[in-house]
């Protein structure tokens, strides 16, 4: 079953772990002695972590195993601040229905408790989780969502069915925002459904810690874009001191609603791509994932334009034909309508 792993970087791990064993306690009256510099040396040394999560390139001192989870989640106004997205390896940000966007949160190296608000499925979203070879987690669907779902196209738990089992309603939300789902219930009902869960996705591409010091690229340190309502308007601003982007909507910073603990994001990839209208009535869409198209990517405080292919069912970035390694960490990839695309959408500071 999906294990709990801890994130360790190589830098934290072995950060003078503790004295040398030949030292002992020292007393109020006694002197402290100078350490041996060729053994202070040897301690802040980083080392490499023998094994890596495929989704961030993180280092762990364990085996990595456990299936990635791609969930739902709500970005109405009235879902905010969300829970357990903080915790997410990759997450999409894309039009849903009308100027309003959802995401798909794909979890791989840390569960958070909570997950939510945990809203309906979209044809291309469940083509996104797919592939990752993801249990897909939704409550309700469109209509061509529900025929992908009905044929076993991707493993799946979906709250219309499991309403007030797996999935639980919240009492300080109004419905229909008000759906969430615990990691123990989602590992619960894969265990139901007999879904496998210990195979890892496979590893994306990731730069080196000499890559990430080379980074070169035109300074962005800030990027807004517009979902053509300002109140899903989203925004990226790099913090030197974290050396991470913090994500805020519509102005206000994207935290987790039980912990606090902020969005941080390592790469933000901005993607082009053809949006067709399919219905009129509420504005569903249909959305061009495999054509590939331009982009932007940003990392450490500088961007770069690139293109995008969907390689494997994964939207990833290239650039002169090869594929363009990630810093380590979390990745936010924005899609955004070729028509009128980045010039129009995306601004940067």
């Amino acid at each position: 079953m999906w294990k709990r792993f801890l994130t360790i970087t190589a830098v934290t791990f072995f950060i003078l772990a503790g004295c040398s064993p030949k030292e002992q306690a020292v007393g109020e009256n006694e002197e402290v002695s100078e350490p041996n510099q060729e053994e202070v040396n040897e301690e802040v040394i980083p080392r490499e972590l023998p094994y890596h999560f495929p989704l961030t390139g993180i280092g762990s001192a364990e085996t990595v195993d456990g299936r990635a989870i791609a969930v739902m989640v709500n970005n109405h106004p009235k879902s905010r601040p969300q829970s357990g997205l903080y915790k997410a390896d990759i997450v999409y940000e894309i039009l849903a229905e009308g100027n309003v966007t959802r995401f798909l949160a794909i979890f791989q190296s840390e569960q958070p408790d909570i997950i939510g608000s945990v809203r309906s499925a979209r044809e291309y979203y469940i083509e996104l989780a797919k592939g990752y070879d993801s249990l897909y987690i939704a409550h309700g669907n469109s209509s061509g969502a529900k025929d992908l779902l009905d044929r076993g196209y991707i493993d799946h738990l979906n709250g219309l069915y499991y309403d007030g089992t797996l999935f639980e309603r919240e009492s300080f939300r109004d419905a229909p925002h008000n759906s969430y789902i615990s990691f123990k219930n989602i590992l619960k009902g894969a265990e139901q459904n007999n879904y496998e869960m210990e195979n890892a996705p496979k590893p994306l591409v990731f730069l080196t810690e000499d890559e990430v010091s080379a980074l070169t690229g035109d300074e962005a340190e800030k990027v807004s874009i517009s979902y053509f309502d300002k109140t899903f308007s989203s925004t990226f601003e790099y913090d030197t001191q974290l050396k991470k982007y913090k994500r805020f909507s519509n102005g206000e910073q994207t935290i987790d609603y039980d912990t606090q603990e902020p969005v941080l994001v390592d790469n933000v990839f901005i993607v082009e791509m053809k949006h067709r209208i399919i219905d009129s009535t509420v504005g569903l869409r249909d959305i061009d994932l495999t054509s590939g198209g331009r982009a932007y990517l940003l990392q450490k405080g500088q961007k770069i334009e690139v293109e995008w292919k969907n390689v494997d069912g994964r939207i990833v970035p290239y650039a002169n034909g090869e594929a363009v390694g990630l810093v380590p960490g979390k990745t936010w990839i924005n899609v955004i309508p070729t028509d009128p695309g980045l010039e129009q959408l995306i601004s940067f500071e």
